[in-house]
């Protein structure tokens, strides 16, 4: 099994999450590597998209650029790590390796790996009640905090009720602090999660 690329054949991707596509063999002396290269086969063309050579790395399709990467600095792992997937990115793709030998010969392998990408189930944030109604000391530190589950990204805001029925914005963290309350700090607060 000299200088075999092992991998799997089927990875399963989330829209928007990160994959790695695992390609690795076990260096062997005698053998250098030359050119490393990751291809995607679609709709019937097939189109380089990585590629390691004496000159560097290159992406070289500008709708992977900033998402492709392979491991640095580990002989023998040229895996292929795809972040913020796409639907578009489903296909086969195939991992080339070339090495050098002394005799100065050229051996090529490449192995396909299948990805899919797949949008998981959108779930509307649900927010975690806390203690409801808190009294607390004057100039004393207190927090109010928001935590709800749900698909991320999921962003939050509190409000504080004002006569009259209108809502004040007070902050868009998920938590909000107070270093030293005041009297005037009493009041109706709400908070809002909210993602795609």
């Amino acid at each position: 099994a000299l200088l075999d690329l092992s991998g799997v054949h089927q990875v399963k991707g989330t829209w928007m999450g990160s994959t790695t596509l695992p390609c690795t063999y076990t260096p062997s002396e005698g053998f250098t590597q030359q050119t490393l290269s990751w291809s995607v086969e679609k709709d019937h063309s097939t189109s380089t998209i990585f590629r390691r050579d004496d000159s560097g790395d290159h992406v070289l399709l500008s709708r992977f650029r900033n998402r492709v990467s392979v491991p640095k600095g580990s002989e023998g792992d040229v895996s292929l790590l795809i972040e913020n997937l796409e639907i578009p990115d489903s296909g086969h793709y195939t991992c080339q390796v070339i090495w050098r030998s002394e005799n100065n010969s050229l051996i090529t392998r490449e192995l396909s790996t299948m990805v899919k990408v797949v949008k998981v189930a959108a779930t509307k944030p649900i927010i975690r009640a806390g203690e409801l109604g808190l009294t607390v000391p004057v100039r004393a530190r207190a927090s109010l905090t928001c935590v709800a589950r749900g698909s991320p990204p999921i962003s939050y805001r509190w409000f504080r009720s004002t006569p009259g029925g209108k809502a004040q914005l007070l902050s868009s963290q998920a938590e909000m602090v107070w270093d030293s309350l005041q009297p005037s700090n009493a009041g109706m607060y709400y908070c809002e999660a909210e993602n795609k």
